[in-house]
């Protein structure tokens, strides 16, 4: 493809799909290291769980220290290869939302093989374009939101564990007692990071979306969220519940991540209830809050990207999508989806 045969608008998505070839060569090589890098951390975490049960054999005759050294040992092999899990998972991830951008830009692109006869049609070519823009902004706000999380969660705690174990190291020559309960204070600091770490994970992509489907993982979630969010969240699910095609499951777990924040953000809503219903020929799905509601006609001229996402995603399946809402009066968002399992 020539480039001085692009216009500006055509030029600006061959670039941003040159980034994102070369972004998918650089997340393969980083999926590949942490792959071999897993290996090695279970290869060890098996190791010392081994050894551990070695120690719990002998626990009448072993010292103290050596059976906390077992203990904290496991507790560190299975930190680190969770840790380890949860990055590899946040970049397979990054590689999807890569893939699917990559497969989207070949096709509004003219010139690019089946992209060319699609983009003849002007109006077509806008569309796409226009559903391009979508992805990509809600993309970055995603990232400026990850970024904001880790900054105030995750990154900050590193920095007050630091702190807190330099006042630890000075106390030990002068005052044990206090050094030790610093240290305590540490630990307790360091499990509560542990677990805002855990939750992050979950929300950037849950391992039991792959490993149990849709159903178990909505409940999981809406269970978090009600603790995170001090929301009451009442999860239905009807008709036969079962396995969808991967992507329809995180399309769906996606839109109800979108829809629940966007009710514990906005509405002031105090209850959530959440439907799923898994019918033969059609997935339905409705997230109903009683908060204070909103213009729908105000909130599709604006800038909502979240709905406007889901709404373009359904209809892409060949679903439907639909906002019931008044100022005053709470706000229900229902949509389906075409059932594959």
């Amino acid at each position: 493809m020539v480039l001085e045969n692009l216009s500006g608008g055509e030029l600006d998505l061959q670039r941003e799909l040159d980034e994102t070839v070369r972004s998918l060569r650089e997340i393969t090589l980083m999926i590949e290291q942490s792959q071999g890098e897993l290996a090695k951390l279970s290869q060890r975490n098996a190791a010392i769980t081994t050894h551990l049960q070695q120690v719990q054999g002998q626990l009448d005759s072993m010292p103290a220290q050596e059976i906390r050294s077992a203990y904290d040992s496991a507790l560190d092999a299975q930190q680190r290869l969770f840790v380890m899990r949860g990055q590899l998972e946040k970049l397979q991830a990054e590689k999807n939302h890569l893939d699917r951008l990559k497969a989207i830009l070949e096709k509004t692109i003219p010139n690019t093989g089946a992209g060319a006869a699609s983009a003849s049609s002007p109006g077509a070519a806008k569309g796409t374009m226009t559903s391009v823009e979508m992805l990509v902004n809600a993309q970055e706000m995603e990232r400026q939101r990850l970024s904001r999380q880790m900054h105030d969660g995750p990154a900050q705690a590193l920095s007050n564990f630091i702190l807190q174990t330099e006042i630890a190291m000075r106390l030990f020559d002068v005052d044990t007692a206090r050094a030790k309960e610093e240290l305590n204070n540490l630990k307790s600091s360091a499990m509560g990071t542990f677990q805002k770490v855990r939750n992050f994970i979950f929300e950037l992509r849950p391992m039991m979306l792959d490993d149990l489907g849709l159903v178990p993982t909505v409940r999981r979630y809406a269970d978090a969220f009600k603790e995170q969010a001090s929301l009451d969240v009442i999860v239905t699910v009807t008709g036969n519940e079962r396995r969808l095609e991967p992507y329809l499951e995180v399309m769906m777990f996606r839109a109800l991540q979108e829809l629940l924040g966007n009710a514990a953000r906005h509405s002031q809503a105090t209850q959530v209830k959440v439907m799923l219903d898994m019918g033969d020929d059609r997935v339905r799905v409705s997230v109903d809050d009683n908060g204070r509601g909103f213009d729908p006609d105000a909130v599709q001229q604006g800038n909502s990207l979240g709905l406007k996402l889901i709404r373009e995603r359904a209809e892409m399946l060949g679903g439907s999508f639909d906002v019931d809402s008044s100022i005053g009066r709470g706000t229900r968002v229902t949509f389906t989806v075409p059932a594959r399992s």
